[in-house]
């Protein structure tokens, strides 16, 4: 028999009929003429294709894709906000959902109506939600507005409302989307540090997010879906890595960044030939394609996947007409082993862009694994330090 906290996902399929609202007025004419003669099938756009996934009393899950990969579906058909065209779910024990901003919340009643509200849909009574009303008061920090009606929140003071009550009222089973994006930074750490209590006292999560920094320091295991099927399951930070690889796949195949100048022959290598290492020295040399005389700024950055880079270096220098060769050294290469992409980009001194940031190379370095912090601290990067340790040190 299944704990509560356990969510079963078993080989789900789900679709929708496409919309065909804006044709035109002819062609559906011609269509229900069609359906009218015994051939007028639907067209379906299958959001999810052979989903299965089980998750574990007190497990964290999180999930992956771009915008239209199904993740959203998927978190409303284990909520039961539909249902899916073949599989079987389970979900045991209480459920809260934060899939959409306004999921639970009626804009016409006030933020302490709504608590009440929210508590009666998961299935508490009304004692517990006042035993706890004072918690998800102050967590919300709404004090001053929790009378006020909730169509006058902002989005943010919507999403402090939703998750305080779904967070405080401690469900079996917490499904969380997108919807902490709204919220300030700070507000986000907070929604992230509850998260992680919960998950102590055994709250299953399964977390929805673009946010690959918080899917990591918050998950254990992580799902990849592409186009409504699963891409990659497995440990978290495996799954993301096959993610920013394939990000940065899409990013490199979108062309050659054009501009100003040009950066051409490209390579990357250790500076005695053999395999890039940990903490080795790293040589990027490149040729600049330059029309006209001009000082620049060249930025070099080092990333996983996505733009946002691990490190970046900078050197001002001045270029002349026609084509420079530029090399840089970096003494020490402070990244565990994987799969890295090396970004450009051009600059004049006043900061105008001559040549865009873009991908302009990836390379494998050899090494120590990185060192896991423990769930809940957020990894801002993946940087590889050598320290010495001594117990009993004056």
């Amino acid at each position: 028999m299944s704990r509560k906290g356990t969510v079963s996902a078993v080989r789900i399929w789900k679709r929708f009929a496409v919309d065909h609202r804006r044709r035109l007025l002819r062609d559906q004419i011609g269509g229900l003429s069609r359906g009218l003669r015994g051939g007028g099938d639907r067209d379906w756009r299958w959001a999810l294709r052979d989903v299965t996934l089980r998750v574990e009393p007190g497990e964290a899950v999180g999930i992956v894709g771009a915008n239209g990969s199904g993740k959203s579906t998927f978190l409303k058909i284990l909520t039961q906000v539909m249902y899916p065209y073949a599989g079987r779910v389970e979900v045991h024990g209480r459920v809260a959902a934060l899939i959409e901003l306004r999921a639970g919340i009626h804009p016409d009643l006030s933020g302490r109506e709504n608590v009440y509200l929210y508590g009666s849909l998961v299935g508490m009574r009304r004692a517990e939600v006042v035993r706890q009303f004072d918690d998800i008061v102050e967590f919300s920090e709404l004090s001053e507005a929790i009378d006020r009606q909730v169509k006058f929140y902002s989005s943010g003071m919507q999403m402090r409302l939703a998750f305080s009550v779904a967070a405080i009222l401690q469900p079996d089973v917490l499904l969380v989307d997108e919807v902490l994006a709204v919220g300030d930074a700070a507000f986000q750490q907070k929604c992230l540090d509850r998260m992680q209590t919960l998950l102590s006292q055994g709250t299953t999560l399964v977390f929805v997010s673009h946010d690959l920094a918080a899917v990591e320091a918050i998950s254990s295991r992580g799902m990849w879906l592409q186009n409504g099927a699963v891409e990659v399951i497995g440990p978290v930070r495996d799954v993301l890595g096959a993610y920013r690889h394939r990000i940065e796949e899409l990013a490199s195949s979108s062309g050659q960044a054009s501009g100003i100048v040009r950066l051409k022959e490209t390579s990357i290598k250790a500076p005695d030939g053999a395999e890039i290492r940990t903490q080795d020295p790293l040589e990027v040399r490149f040729v600049v394609e330059n029309p006209d005389p001009r000082s620049v700024r060249l930025y070099l950055g080092v990333s996983e996947g996505p733009a946002t880079p691990i490190f970046v270096v900078r050197r001002d220098m001045h270029l002349g007409t026609g084509e420079s060769k530029v090399q840089c050294t970096i003494r020490s290469l402070p990244l565990p082993r994987g799969r890295y992409y090396l970004w450009a980009g051009i600059f004049d001194v006043k900061g105008r862009e001559l040549l865009p940031w873009h991908p302009a190379a990836e390379f494998d370095a050899r090494g120590p694994d990185l060192d896991s912090p423990p769930r809940g601290v957020v990894r801002l990067a993946p940087v590889h330090v050598d320290a010495t340790w001594r117990l009993g040190a004056e």
